[in-house]
């Protein structure tokens, strides 16, 4: 198996991007995914660290310090994945360590309150006004599916509107045409999703008020909810204008239903208050992941006193959880948003991030080349298309993901790594120097003049 993944790699060199800077070492982490193979489906814990959509092996990564990683062959790389987001501080942080190896030494789980849990919920709600009470859980997907619950059980109604491209775990009554890695392996539903499940989930296209008042006309009185990303981007960066999310604010008045923003990506990301600042609007319940622990397994969702109070024990939604409120991920949350209240934090970083993304536009401008980049926030997206704007997963070129595929791979051999799709969205974080940053931008105008030299 590893002679057959090594010559996959290595050979058929008339379909792989050829350039200047020769391919890294794999060697190891081709060996690690032979061995991974026979131990999990598909060689991964999750479908999107795959490769699949990108040249080779999937890199295993050994360590991370800073803005940077190192795989399992020795090889550095400048990381603008960031663990999916949440290392809006880096690997590795020293304050966030302390804190963790402070609560490792007390104990790894309790399954009972700690004062820790207190700790983070406060510091979480007294700097963000649109949510009273929190209740956290493990995982971003465990946040989104009690968030659905507790709309269902609050409304009495069964239906939930969400919209194409945007992903919010994989609870079966939100994978549908759902975006992140099923877009990338050409997928729309998932097997084992009874159809009783998807029949309460209403999916229709973002940036489209006309599908949002024909939905509720046709299904008065049942729709419980409707769920948007905070700006979606699990499929691309689709970035809605603010008068559209005022529109779902208003429509949801007006029909007795529930607005949920999911900011598991955007969550601490745009800001302390997250979409809701961004946008000037407060939905009725957030959800958050894994950025509120320091990039541990955590996730949470928040809304008003009144509306959590039928959360059980209070209420008769049921959620529960042996390691909601893990002291560990409290301890690295508590390190983690205790250095994003910093004045200052957030205006540094968008500033960072507007510069970096500024230089890559004026570059692919001068260029003439067939790229558009979108940010908002630390976030940005690179989109191989000529459109000023992608606010539907409709308006993805497809096709384009070749280029990704080849710009990803010439990233890699420059040190550079990003997510293993293109649709995919890079993050930067305070860990990123303006050193490493004006490296990066060298390395990305090299693979983008290697990407269109082979594809012109």
């Amino acid at each position: 198996m590893l002679d057959a993944i090594k010559k996959a790699f290595t050979s058929n060199e008339e379909h792989q991007p050829s350039g200047k800077k020769g391919d890294i070492s794999r060697e190891k982490s081709a060996e690690l995914y032979a061995k991974a193979q026979q131990y999990f489906p598909g060689g991964v814990n999750s479908p999107v660290r795959a490769f699949k959509s990108v040249y080779g092996t999937p890199l295993f990564i050994e360590r991370g310090d800073g803005c940077f990683l190192w795989d399992a062959d020795g090889n550095k790389f400048i990381d603008f994945c960031c663990s999916w987001g949440p290392l809006i501080l880096g690997h590795n942080h020293p304050k966030i360590r302390e804190k963790v190896s402070k609560a490792l030494e007390k104990g790894l789980s309790f399954g009972a309150p700690t004062a820790l849990e207190n700790e983070l919920a406060e510091l979480i709600l007294k700097n963000n006004k649109c949510i009273e009470k929190i209740r956290f859980v493990s995982s971003g997907t465990e946040a989104v599916m009690s968030a659905i619950r507790l709309a269902r059980g609050y409304t009495g109604r069964d239906k939930i509107i969400k919209f194409e491209g945007c992903y919010h775990g994989h609870s079966d009554s939100l994978l549908v045409k759902a975006g992140s890695g099923l877009v990338t392996f050409g997928e729309t539903s998932s097997a084992g999703v009874p159809q009783s499940f998807a029949d309460e989930t209403i999916v229709i296209p973002l940036d489209d008020t006309k599908a949002v008042e024909t939905a509720f006309a046709q299904f008065d009185g049942q729709i419980a909810a409707i769920i948007i990303e905070g700006v979606p981007a699990n499929n691309g960066l689709l970035i809605q204008e603010p008068a559209y999310i005022q529109f779902l604010r208003d429509i949801t008045r007006k029909h007795r239903a529930l607005l949920i923003f999911d900011e598991v990506i955007t969550g601490f990301r745009l800001g302390f208050e997250g979409a809701s600042a961004y946008y000037g609007i407060q939905p009725d319940i957030i959800t958050y992941g894994k950025i509120i622990g320091g990039g541990m397994p955590v996730g949470a969702y928040g809304a008003s006193s009144e509306l959590m109070g039928h959360i059980s024990p209070d209420g008769g939604v049921y959620q529960a959880g042996t390691l909601s409120g893990n002291p560990v991920a409290m301890a690295a949350g508590i390190a983690q948003l205790s250095e994003l209240k910093s004045s200052s934090f957030y205006k540094s970083l968008h500033t960072k991030t507007n510069e970096f993304v500024e230089a890559i536009r004026r570059y692919t401008a001068a260029k003439n080349y067939k790229l558009k980049l979108f940010s908002v926030g630390s976030i940005f997206w690179f989109a191989f298309t000529d459109k000023e704007q992608i606010r539907a997963a409709s308006d993805i070129d497809h096709p384009s993901m070749e280029y990704y595929k080849a710009f990803h791979r010439e990233l890699l051999n420059r040190g550079i790594y990003f997510g293993p799709s293109g649709y995919e969205v890079g993050f930067v974080s305070a860990a990123h120097t303006k050193v490493e940053l004006e490296k990066a931008k060298r390395a990305i105008f090299e693979s983008l003049d290697e990407v269109f030299r082979h594809k012109s």
